[in-house]
């Protein structure tokens, strides 16, 4: 960033200065696009009743959400990485606990202290793991067109191992996070109601982390038993 004249800074998700989020946004529809026609094709019903996806920056998220903006009878989730808890330093639910700043050229909520300083993120998701999110999530926050909710470390494990036990698919970290609340929001709706699910990852580049953090977690519960 030293020569600002002939240097531009492109983030990888729905970020940054205008037009940047509207460009990904637009991309990225293609998600919801396909979803709204083949979950048509698949169940001769016009819509799902909700949407569930992961949010770190938010760009699986909003090209899921975008094309269902104006149903308004289909509920949107976006499922923030809680890390170890929001009561905790180490999360990084920006919706949940951060309030409006300014991060890479655009207005959006922050993780930030006191004194506007922005604070370190955490997630076992490094697709998650980001102290902002995209300035349109935090305009379907305020409005409330969305809701955002926080998901744990130890929850998305648990998601992490549920899909690829029921369904042999193996998820990515940061859709882990969208599955483990996609099991809570299922038995709230019951089972008359449908929802789409965003996967917006493959897991196999999570597999050793996975294992080793749950090895790691048993011996832990092995030490506290004896």
């Amino acid at each position: 960033m030293a020569n600002i004249d002939d240097t531009h800074y492109i983030l990888g998700s729905a970020l940054g200065p205008h037009p940047f989020p509207e460009i990904v946004r637009d991309f990225q529809s293609v998600i919801g696009r396909e979803a709204k026609q083949q979950y048509r094709d698949l169940t001769g019903r016009d819509l799902p009743d909700a949407l569930v996806a992961c949010v770190g920056g938010g760009s699986n998220a909003i090209g899921l959400f975008h094309p269902f903006v104006e149903d308004e009878s289909v509920a949107m989730y976006g499922a923030e990485a809680a890390g170890l808890g929001v009561d905790t330093e180490h999360h990084a639910a920006t919706l949940t606990k951060g309030r409006p700043g300014v991060l890479h050229g655009s207005l959006m909520d922050v993780l930030q202290d006191a004194h506007g300083q922005i604070l370190e993120a955490f997630s076992i998701s490094a697709g998650l793991d980001y102290p902002g999110i995209g300035p349109e999530h935090s305009h379907y926050h305020d409005i409330k067109r969305a809701s955002y909710v926080p998901v744990t470390d130890e929850e998305a494990l648990e998601g992490f191992q549920l899909l690829s036990r029921v369904e042999g698919i193996i998820p990515a970290l940061e859709s882990s996070h969208a599955i483990a609340f996609a099991v809570k929001l299922a038995k709230e709706l019951g089972p008359e109601k449908s929802m789409i699910v965003c996967l917006s990852g493959r897991g196999d580049k999570d597999v050793v982390q996975v294992k080793d953090r749950l090895e790691a977690d048993a011996a832990k519960k092995g030490e506290a038993h004896a």
